[in-house]
């Protein structure tokens, strides 16, 4: 113990303490179980021969693959766009004080998740069952601005885009709504008494705080899209995953076929999760105090880090 002041009680010397770092031996235990689970399934999958990597490697750039890669963009693509302007569409009706348009919107909604998707591609591809003309015209009279069979204007491309659009605007409008509502109404209420008009107080103040809300489920909606354009081949699109099941029901080569098109799968979704965080980190300005670093600003700091220790060594 230090001496103190005059008439006042000793102090401790901080000093002599000894500075122990602490342990997490548990950290390490569990750190080294996952190493040796990962190494196994590593050795696994390099070492099985019936994995056939080669056959995966002649396959996954192949013309036709590629070709099927491209129309699984395009429907993802399109059905998205679809999806999600229809569904904020769905969304501002919901929140419409009009009875008649909410009552619409949920009336969507509940029809279109209620079915299963396979089942609305079928319903779409086999309307010329139910309808053998569609027709564009005034109702209530004889005048026709567009005519055609239903057989010709339905083609598998329609009949995957209007399934997977409208299915995929049933979602998007309670993931937009639900992010709407996440917005705290008193600082609509303020910028209303500030005399800001309607538009500007959606467009500059709900929809940026919202996109906080929607953005993390619409991507995740967006990466389960990509795979369901693979329910597409049940009406014979050649899509990625119909691509390469033409590919293996010719040459027997299941597995391997089958991880050409899981490794597309992956790519995919591994560039969508990059765009996600790059378009999260671009809305959560004004949320948090400093926004989270990129992989090259964290490269950056690494080195700059590791750049003065290695001068003084």
């Amino acid at each position: 113990m230090a001496p103190s002041g005059p008439g006042g009680p000793p102090q401790a010397r901080y000093d002599e303490y000894e500075i122990v770092p602490a342990r997490h031996p548990w950290r390490w235990v569990g750190t080294a179980v996952v190493a040796l689970v990962l190494a196994a399934v590593t050795w696994s999958l390099i070492t099985n021969p019936r994995w056939e990597w080669g056959v995966v490697a002649q396959w996954f750039t192949a013309e036709s693959v590629l070709r099927g890669l491209v129309e699984t963009l395009k429907l993802t693509a399109i059905a998205g766009a679809l999806g999600f302007l229809l569904g904020f569409v769905l969304a501002l009706m919901r929140l419409s004080k009009s009875p008649l348009l909410s009552s619409v919107s949920w009336t969507f909604s509940w029809i279109f998740r209620s079915t299963p998707l396979l089942v609305q591609l079928l319903l779409w591809y086999n309307l010329g069952y139910l309808y053998e003309n569609i027709s564009l015209g005034i109702p209530f009279t004889d005048v026709r601005l567009f005519e055609g069979e239903t057989t010709t204007l339905m083609s598998q491309f329609a009949a995957a885009i209007l399934g997977l659009g409208l299915h995929q605007a049933a979602y998007s409008a309670e993931i937009i709504r639900g992010g709407i509502l996440s917005v705290d109404q008193g600082q609509v209420e303020a910028a209303a008494a500030l005399g800001i008009p309607a538009w500007d107080r959606s467009a500059r103040i709900v929809l940026p705080q919202a996109m906080r809300a929607i953005l993390p489920t619409a991507f995740n909606e967006i990466i389960g899209l990509v795979k369901g354009t693979s329910v597409v081949y049940v009406l014979a699109y050649s899509e990625l995953f119909y691509t390469v099941q033409v590919i293996y029901n010719r040459t027997q080569q299941v597995l391997p076929l089958l991880l050409v098109a899981t490794l597309w799968y992956v790519v995919i979704t591994s560039v969508l999760s990059v765009v996600q965080y790059y378009v999260e980190r671009h809305y959560a300005k004004g949320a948090v105090r400093t926004l989270p670093l990129t992989p090259w600003q964290k490269a950056k700091r690494f080195l700059a880090t590791r750049t003065p220790t290695e001068a003084r060594r």
